[in-house]
């Protein structure tokens, strides 16, 4: 068993707590990983108000993290002590339909189809002040150890700097991956993005990657434009701004609406106005923005009827253990700069100053 620092949500609403955990040896399947580094995702966010499906309290939240492989159990071949690795919050099982189709990224041990609380064997290797604690989508990044089932860790190139490189495990992959995999965007085609926190600056780059030809950001802070500029966005707008609801906006703007949208805020009115911001016929928007649990969005069932597509996507549509490694090295070769996402470095026992940063969007 090991000791360790970890922060512990013990309820929602509280702030987190930074406590010493006991982090037991990995099980047989298992890997033990200690964390270098990790982002903090609106997901934990929502989490933290409670408006986060089949979360149990308390939890060691954090699920975009990278690491160094402590031990593993029994059967692991993967990786090995000493490996650099990147822990899935999406996992990789290689056995169910979703996995064996080539065309999905979805995994039927994911927290939306049976909730990811506990270790596969329904036991947890967490525990605090002698209470046991949940884990959160198996991966639990706020702790300086912590225990994943080996198809949820992915090897990376040992010349990764873990510091940087833990935004692929979550922000980065997904908004970059919604507009190469999801959206697939055609060189010359014009986007909108709504939303410029880390995953929507992430899909600018994935549009401008892409080889889109007009880029419009789109959020209500100002402050986040320079940054959507730097990273390839041609057109900024704040629709407090606008004398007309922003989708009419981005329709004159373009002619006939954008090619695709992509919503990363998780708002029902932002989701619309991103769907009827697109072409009526050949649109294509992308939902990424994680929308409260229970929420119900009602549209007009014309936007879709003329031809446009209404797309979810999960972790930016990447096979992720296939795929998250390919990511690493490309970020190595120098293919994209997620670096310019990394606004702050704090220590962990800041997480709270992080998430102040965070709601202050900063």
């Amino acid at each position: 068993v090991i000791r360790c620092r970890a922060a512990v949500a013990w309820a929602v609403g509280k702030p987190l707590s930074v406590e010493e955990v006991e982090v037991a040896p990995p099980k047989a399947g298992e890997v033990r990983i200690k964390i270098v580094a990790t982002g903090i995702c609106h997901t934990d966010e929502h989490v933290l108000k409670g408006c986060f499906p089949n979360v149990e309290f308390p939890v060691i939240l954090g699920h975009e993290g990278a690491g160094i492989v402590e031990s593993v159990g029994e059967g692991v071949t993967s990786v090995k002590p000493g490996d650099k690795v990147i822990p899935l919050c999406l996992p990789q099982c290689g056995e169910c339909s979703f996995c064996l189709n080539p065309e999905s990224n979805y995994c039927l041990k994911s927290h939306f189809s049976e909730p990811q609380n506990l270790l596969p064997d329904k036991t947890t290797r967490f525990t605090c002040k002698g209470k046991q604690i949940h884990h959160f989508l198996w991966v639990s990044t706020f702790a300086e150890y912590t225990v994943v089932p080996e198809y949820a860790v992915a090897k990376i190139d040992p010349a990764a700097p873990l510091d940087k490189v833990c935004l692929l495990g979550c922000g980065f992959s997904t908004g970059y991956g919604a507009a190469i995999n999801t959206a697939k965007v055609k060189p010359g085609s014009t986007c909108a993005i709504f939303g410029l926190g880390g995953v929507g600056l992430s899909a600018v780059m994935g549009c401008k990657a892409a080889g889109a030809s007009r880029i419009i950001a789109v959020d209500i802070n100002k402050d986040k434009f320079a940054k959507a500029k730097e990273l390839g966005a041609t057109d900024c707008i704040n629709p407090q701004e606008c004398k007309k609801p922003v989708q009419e906006v981005l329709t004159e703007m373009t002619g006939h609406g954008v090619d695709y949208s992509f919503e990363a805020i998780g708002h029902a009115e932002t989701m619309i106005a991103a769907l009827a911001s697109c072409n009526m016929n050949t649109g294509i928007c992308v939902m990424i923005g994680v929308l409260d649990s229970g929420s119900k969005i009602s549209i007009d069932p014309t936007l879709l009827l003329t031809g446009r597509t209404w797309k979810g996507s999960a972790l930016g549509g990447w096979k992720v253990r296939d795929c998250i490694p390919k990511l690493v090295s490309s970020y190595l070769e120098k293919k994209f700069n997620s670096d310019l996402l990394i606004t702050h470095t704090l220590p962990f026992a800041k997480v709270n100053e992080g998430f102040e940063l965070l709601r202050a969007g900063k």
